[in-house]
């Protein structure tokens, strides 16, 4: 059996915004990487939206990582959003209830869009 794979770039948007774009499993073996590519250089940007159309498979691993990371947006009054998620991913996400707690986009362009005026 092989081991999964999981590669991140990321960057920061003009209005501070940490973008995570994530290639590949999110898994046991690749949650190291998906916590880090989640922690903004110098913890400068506290919005993060990570763009997860390469993503292919996430196990309860990465569920964690990603209730850690909007608990942790969240206590210094920021935010984090998922852009793109694959069927399969987002299927995981509705059963375990977290697409209620975590903002789901179709795109990331949406993710990015500031929340609309109540």
């Amino acid at each position: 059996m092989s081991q999964a794979f999981l590669s991140a770039s990321q960057y920061t948007t003009a209005y501070g915004v940490h973008v995570v774009a994530l290639v590949g499993d999110i898994d046991h073996t690749t949650v190291g990487t998906f916590r880090q590519a989640l922690t903004p250089p110098g913890g400068s940007a506290p919005h993060t939206v990570v763009d997860c159309r390469d993503v292919t498979f996430m196990d309860s691993s990465g569920i964690n990582i990603l209730v850690a990371a909007n608990n942790a947006a969240r206590s210094h009054g920021g935010s984090l959003r998922l852009a793109h998620t694959p069927a399969p991913v987002l299927e995981l996400l509705r059963i375990v209830g977290l697409d209620d707690l975590i903002p789901v986009y179709p795109t990331l362009e949406d993710a990015l869009a500031p929340p609309a005026a109540a």
